[in-house]
């Protein structure tokens, strides 16, 4: 695989360290609601590592994905940066108490989902090649596609919607691109992390 700035091996491990963050992100959701509300605010900043995380690693598959397809590649590259930034805004948002915790996660989930359109972008091109496996690339297409439904999530920005009990019922769809994110995502990474280790 050609990468950008990146041996293989070191854009495998980013891949690995990606799919991990988001993990420890879920195992910190879970502990906020069974142990202690004080490990929500961590896993608020772990959002944030992996916008950054999606980041780098997209910049470090640029190369191939521009030589499959050098207009929707600078386009994608835009998504997932812009997508980073939501996620970073998300993260400030609730951990500063700027706004509520369903406000700042239609901005997180924002994030995510022009992530997931990178991810789409991304593995659509690699489909007519063998630089990945099939199933890895075709599983990135759904994974992707889950994340983007958090773009329903957009209207919730829009009017500054910040209560469950003022969230008009479509908003709850949006909800789904975060399965995406922190379930299907984090197996694609490591899934892709472990390919390249092994290249």
């Amino acid at each position: 695989m050609t990468t950008n700035n990146f041996s293989t091996p070191t854009l495998g491990w980013v891949a690995i360290i990606t799919g991990a963050a988001v993990i420890l992100a879920v195992i910190l959701l879970i502990l906020m609601y069974t142990v202690n509300p004080s490990f929500g605010k961590v896993n608020d900043v772990f959002n944030s590592v992996i916008g950054i995380l999606s980041m780098i690693l997209a910049w470090g598959m640029y190369a191939e994905h521009h030589a499959k397809s050098p207009l929707m590649s600078q386009i994608a590259l835009a998504f997932v940066a812009v997508g980073a930034i939501f996620t970073i805004i998300g993260s400030i948002l609730i951990i500063y108490d700027f706004t509520g915790f369903l406000l700042a996660g239609w901005y997180s989930s924002l994030g995510n989902a022009l992530i997931g359109l990178w991810l789409v972008t991304f593995c659509y091109a690699l489909l007519p090649s063998d630089t990945l496996p099939q199933n890895l690339v075709i599983f990135g297409i759904v994974t992707g596609a889950f994340m983007a439904v958090g773009l329903l999530g957009i209207p919730g920005i829009l009017a500054g919607i910040d209560s469950m009990e003022s969230m008009p019922w479509y908003l709850y769809v949006a909800f789904f691109g975060w399965l995406g994110t922190y379930i299907l995502f984090p197996i694609w990474t490591i899934w892709l992390g472990r390919n390249l280790l092994i290249k």
